[in-house]
Order: C-alpha cells, then structure tokens, then sequence
C-alpha cells in the first residue's frame, strides 16, 4: 500500500506527559489526535503508555487487555473508533495487553486503519534495563518481551513498528526490511530524561539513515506525577536524517509530509541499501 509516486502524506507525532489517571490520560491523547487530524494528519503517533504512566511500575498490569476490541477491552475499542471516526490511520502505542505469563503484561503497539480495524500489533521485543544510582529500571520485572519483528503497510507505505528501547538495536530495523526496504519508521518512546538527553536524538536520526526512511517519534515528555521525568523530543525526521518537525517538551504534535520522492532521491543518490554485503 506504497503512496503514488510524489503523494504527500501528512504524519504526526503526538507528545504526552502521561499521568496515573486512566480517563484523563485517554481524553488528553484523543483531543490530541484530533487536533493533528485537524492540521490534516492521516497517520497519527500516539506515545509510549500514553494511556497510563502509574504510580507503581505494577499499574499497567492491572489495566491489561485482551488483544481484542470487545467489552474487556474499553482502550483499544476507543482507539479503534477514534481511527474510524476521523477516518485515519492511528497507531496507539502502547497499550499493556495480557500475556501469556501472568502477571506480567504485553506493551504493545496496535495500528488501526481508517475504518477502525486493528492491521498489526508489535509486541515491544527488547525490554529495558537501566541503573546510575539514583534511577533504576527493570521493564521485565513486568513486561513479557515479544517474539517478533511486525512491518505493516500503511498510507504511508511499508512501515516498521518499534517501541522506545528497541531503537539502540539496527538489527532489528534491518530484518523487517529484508523483503521490501521500509518507508517510515514508527517509536513511540517513554525515555528517561538522563538517557534521551545523550542519546535520543542521535539514535533516531541514525536509524533513519541508515535506513534511508522517514521516521516518527512519539515521546512522553515532562514530569510526571509519579516523580519520573521524561525526555520529550518528538519529531519527525527525513530520510537524510534531518529533523523536519518537532515538539522539545511538554504536550503537542510533531507534524510534517512524508514525501515519497524524496526518499527515491536519497536512495537514487547514495544507494546504500543496495551496497549491504553482510546479512544481504
């Protein structure tokens, strides 16, 4: 579902500053949706647990899903009919979905076409692990890590979904577009303040570098009444690996046109991905 050659299509990254407020942190992520559809968006990035950013590290756990738009399932059935209803393209990420190790939870990206349906889910496969001292995460103390890369198509062409610390890892980028090279990169992130402001930036850009895509991240940026802070920094980056659009902190949208012709003239005129030798 590549868009025709030279069609421009509008992409937008949502930034949040997720609370522990379920409701509250659904109605903040819809008005920004709408406000990018607005602004004429046709895919929409929504960030990392932008539906809950709890108290507790165990909160998500109790607000898991079933993978599923049914009665047991109010997040996604919200998304799936906000997609439907302003007839775009939405990708929800994430939202903690059960699993098959209980208690632990499946933080995972949904994407949802314009009629509401849900067309891929990635389960974020690399699950991360930080401490200085004074700040210390374990994502799989709760998370179940997922199995598999997911590329998808979208209006916005092959499109290869991510979450946050998956981005440190190319590889993973490289096997989802072993077949068919990806046209946009998604990351909705939750990076930590200490961690974004080294290395959050230069990650992105490189991976859409190398990848010779477009990219779009949605990041959680500010504090957050758990006490966390988050980097923020979303934004949307071309193939030559310039940022076209972004929001530093606090909430807002990242938006820019994705233009096909220009990744066809990156790729025309540095063909790096045909040149791979290794893992070719």
């Amino acid at each position: 579902m590549s868009p025709p050659n030279n069609a421009l299509t509008r992409i937008a990254a949502v930034q949040m500053v997720s609370g522990s407020d379920l409701q509250t942190n659904l109605q903040t992520a819809e008005h920004w949706v709408r406000e990018a559809h607005r602004q004429g968006a046709s895919l929409v990035l929504l960030p990392e647990y932008f539906c809950l950013m709890g108290k507790k590290d165990t909160d998500k756990c109790a607000i898991a899903e079933p993978e599923g738009t049914g009665p047991q399932s109010p997040i996604q059935a919200r998304m799936a009919a906000l997609a439907g209803a302003l007839g775009i393209w939405l990708a929800a990420g994430t939202i903690p979905l059960q699993s098959s190790t209980p208690p632990r939870i499946r933080n995972s990206l949904l994407v949802y076409n314009p009629k509401g349906e849900s067309v891929a889910c990635y389960d974020k496969l690399h699950l991360f692990s930080f401490q200085n001292g004074q700040e210390q995460y374990d994502e799989s103390r709760t998370i179940a890590a997922g199995s598999r890369p997911v590329a998808c198509d979208t209006v916005a062409g092959r499109t290869g979904l991510s979450v946050c610390y998956d981005i440190r890892f190319p590889e993973l980028y490289r096997s989802m577009a072993s077949e068919q090279p990806l046209d946009l990169i998604l990351v909705p992130a939750a990076f930590t303040a200490t961690t974004g402001q080294a290395h959050w930036e230069v990650l992105l850009r490189t991976r859409a570098i190398e990848n010779q895509c477009w990219l779009l991240a949605s990041a959680q940026g500010g504090l957050h009444d758990n006490g966390r802070r988050t980097w923020g920094q979303s934004m949307v980056i071309d193939p030559w690996g310039r940022v076209v659009s972004q929001v530093k902190e606090g909430e807002g949208v990242a938006i820019a046109d994705l233009n096909p012709a220009q990744t066809a003239e990156v790729r025309l005129n540095l063909p790096a991905l045909t040149h791979r030798r290794l893992g070719a």
